[in-house]
């Protein structure tokens, strides 16, 4: 066949009448039907893929948090008010159908705790109990456009990218945005320096939360200028935010003796002071530094409490993914059966405690006692069996270049 005679095989277009033409083995097809029979795929993948709702809302609340528990150790009252909202979050979507129903307003979260109290844990969690696409950001590296950083719309290609690019399934997904305390307004008093990395990212996070379509370069945006962007609606994407806000209980302080001082006042409930995050309230986060439209935002505000001595043990042993059950799983791997003296756990839970690092201090410790071992062990073939008795975990413990533990 001549060239002048080469016809699209789907349209019938002569070449001259296209921009492109591809050549097949017994055919060609024009760049006009290329992009129709991509949309057409499109369409039908979105048709048969699985419905996020209905997965989702066979979980209730109560077995939301049943989930929760075997993961989580403790923070009952964030667990239950997270679960309510992801619910809440869930049945929103599918109540959309409707177009005579009353609009239900977005409930994204905003958990305050302190550092490895457990925030990044729920969120992973319940990512991981709804089976959609889940992403962590670091607000700290976030910065204004056109500073150095990443852009806000970096979140959603992080999202796009944990879809493996099914845009559907992205619009559903849930992204927890991490150090949101770090994005604080600095200071009241007005500067001659921009505040990049605080209050104007605050600024842009806001269309992403409340509902918009945005444009979200697929790969990034700074490193692929020239890529095609991908308009995401973030209406049904259930954003978690969680800050360790150090300073807020200063705050809650301040306001919580406001209320009780005076020549007549009386305390009418007993303050715990050692867990001031539990009163905390949304002029709180604006006197830390959060802006109202942000705070406005975030309607769902849960607490997380500081980690005990009795909670710190139990995250220790008992959750599904435990440190001791982590490492024990790692001796099984090379024929060795791995065991620890109940002492040696109240070691590692008093050292932490020390550390004041919430359950990551539990890490760091198990580490400095267990990393002599797991170097020795996998090259020692006869030996079947180790135990961890207090003489060895203080020894290694004074070995290890951890100079804050100090063991008695």
């Amino acid at each position: 066949m001549s060239k002048d005679k080469i016809k699209c095989s789907f349209c019938g277009k002569n070449k001259q009448d296209t921009l492109v033409l591809v050549a097949g083995i017994n055919g060609h097809i024009c760049d006009e039907c290329i992009e129709q029979a991509q949309g057409i795929i499109k369409e039908e993948l979105s048709e048969k893929s699985p419905s996020f709702e209905s997965n989702q809302l066979k979980l209730k609340p109560v077995e939301i948090k049943e989930h929760l528990d075997q993961y989580v150790i403790g923070q009952e009252e964030a667990k239950k008010t997270i679960a309510v909202a992801v619910y809440n979050h869930y049945k929103r979507i599918a109540q959309e159908i409707g177009s005579d129903n009353v609009e239900i307003e977005k409930s994204n979260i905003l958990m305050v705790g302190e550092t490895g109290t457990g925030k990044t844990l729920i969120a992973k969690t319940i990512a991981k109990i709804l089976n959609v696409p889940f992403c962590i950001a670091d607000a700290t590296v976030i910065t204004e456009a056109g500073y150095v950083g990443e852009d806000v719309e970096s979140i959603l290609s992080r999202l796009l990218q944990a879809a493996d690019y099914n845009e559907a399934a992205t619009e559903k997904g849930i992204v927890f945005i991490d150090e949101i305390d770090k994005i604080a307004r600095k200071s009241d008093n007005p500067s001659i320096t921009r505040d990049v990395s605080g209050e104007g990212v605050q600024q842009g996070l806001l269309k992403l939360m409340e509902g918009s379509i945005v444009n979200v370069p697929p790969q990034g945006g700074r490193k692929h200028p020239e890529q095609k962007l991908i308009p995401i609606n973030t209406k049904n994407i259930l954003f978690i935010c969680g800050g360790a806000f150090d300073g807020l209980e200063k705050i809650i302080a301040r306001r919580l003796k406001t209320q009780i001082i005076g020549y007549r006042a009386k305390e009418t409930e007993d303050i715990d002071r050692e867990n001031l995050f539990q009163y905390v309230t949304p002029p709180d986060i604006k006197g830390f530094g959060l802006i109202p439209e942000l705070i406005g935002r975030l309607p769902v505000l849960s607490f997380l409490d500081p980690l005990d001595r009795e909670t710190l043990r139990r995250i220790l042993t008992e959750p599904k993914n435990s440190l001791i059950k982590q490492y024990t799983s790692l001796f099984e791997l090379d024929g060795v059966k791995l065991s620890f003296d109940d002492e040696v756990l109240d070691l590692i839970v008093d050292k932490a405690l020390e550390f004041k690092l919430g359950a990551r201090g539990l890490r760091s410790i198990c580490e400095a006692i267990m990393l002599d071992i797991m170097f020795e062990i996998p090259s020692k073939k006869n030996i079947k069996e180790v135990t961890i008795d207090m003489a060895l975990a203080k020894k290694k413990l004074q070995k290890s270049s951890i100079k804050k533990l100090k063991v008695a």
